[in-house]
């Protein structure tokens, strides 16, 4: 089969599509032909190491140990392990995994669900991971509800797209902060509220929100604080890389007993949030919102492309035409 393999770290250059030896499924495993995949900047911090504790995660300090790159999947089952139980072959499923970014791949069925049956495979592939942060994140760690003021700071990315969604299906008022390109596609997703970051820094015009989620742009910490209402939450949900560490080594210290919290969130593999973003998806709560679409062969123009950090939505990887679009 064809996959995505890195052997060093690097720019998207040191990305090869070659031939490798085609997985079977463990016990407790299935295996999936992949339709569509997307790329992250889980993969673009994989891929460069960037992000220096990267080396460690990764098992490798001067060459990635795990050479696949790619989380999000969406494909077909065609085979099972023995002990999987959860599935069965020709079941349509998507969800996060390792080594994506390739024809087949095997992973434990629970880290995988159905696909929305209203979804092509390239929607549902765009899903996993950016939605799973903003669910997680605006559930667990912003605790949103109803009428609490929200403000989606990098709201036109992919995380971003998906935050200003499911904030509106917490039942928040929604403020997306975007460039001035996206604030249409920002009010048709459902924000209340566009601010045009070019024009506003919307630190400094005195109002004042219930949960602050940022996907994306960089405001210090003290900045971001002056915009909490006393018991505000701050949420940290990707950016800059003084964006990620800040709240990881300041965030316990800003932090206030009763008062205002700083905090982050990192997506996490689960089936039951997996589920949750299906149920979703298949009652158009939340649509997917789909920049630029590149074949399997052109990965690394699609990750030159998420590099420079202009996608409108999601980047897309499709494997093969196994969907409608």
């Amino acid at each position: 089969m064809k996959a995505i393999v890195y052997t060093k770290y690097g720019s998207p250059d040191v990305i090869e599509f070659k031939e490798v030896e085609k997985p079977s499924p463990k016990d407790d495993e299935v295996l999936i032909k992949i339709y569509a995949a997307s790329v992250n900047a889980y993969d673009w911090h994989y891929l460069t190491a960037d992000i220096f504790l990267i080396r460690f995660m990764s098992g490798g300090f001067f060459k990635p140990k795990f050479q696949r790159l790619g989380a999000d999947v969406s494909g077909r089952i065609e085979a099972v392990g023995k002990n999987a139980k959860q599935f069965k072959p020709g079941d349509d499923v998507f969800g996060m995994i390792r080594g994506s970014l390739a024809e087949y791949a095997c992973a434990a069925e629970n880290l995988l669900a159905l696909k929305p049956s209203n979804l092509s495979f390239e929607q549902a592939a765009a899903v996993p991971m950016a939605g799973s942060t903003a669910l997680q994140g605006l559930r667990d760690e912003g605790k949103v509800q109803p009428g609490q003021k929200v403000l989606i700071n990098g709201a036109s990315g992919g995380v971003g797209t998906f935050a200003v969604q499911i904030a509106k299906y917490f039942g928040a008022e929604v403020t997306a902060v975007c460039s001035t390109g996206n604030l249409d596609q920002a009010r048709s997703i459902g924000a209340d509220h566009v601010i045009d970051y070019t024009k506003e820094n919307f630190t400094k015009s005195g109002k004042l929100y219930d949960v602050i989620f940022a996907a994306n742009g960089y405001h210090p910490l003290s900045d971001y604080k002056r915009a909490l209402t006393p018991n505000g939450i701050y949420i940290m949900a990707g950016g800059t890389m003084a964006q990620i560490f800040q709240p990881m080594l300041f965030g316990w210290w800003l932090s206030e007993k009763g008062g205002r919290k700083i905090g982050g969130v990192a997506a996490k593999r689960s089936q039951k949030d997996l589920v949750i973003l299906k149920e979703l998806l298949e009652t158009g709560k939340v649509v997917p919102v789909i920049d630029r679409r590149f074949p399997l062969s052109k990965t690394a123009e699609a990750l030159r492309y998420l590099g420079e950090k202009h996608a409108k939505g999601k980047v897309v990887i499709t494997v093969e035409q196994g969907g409608k679009i």
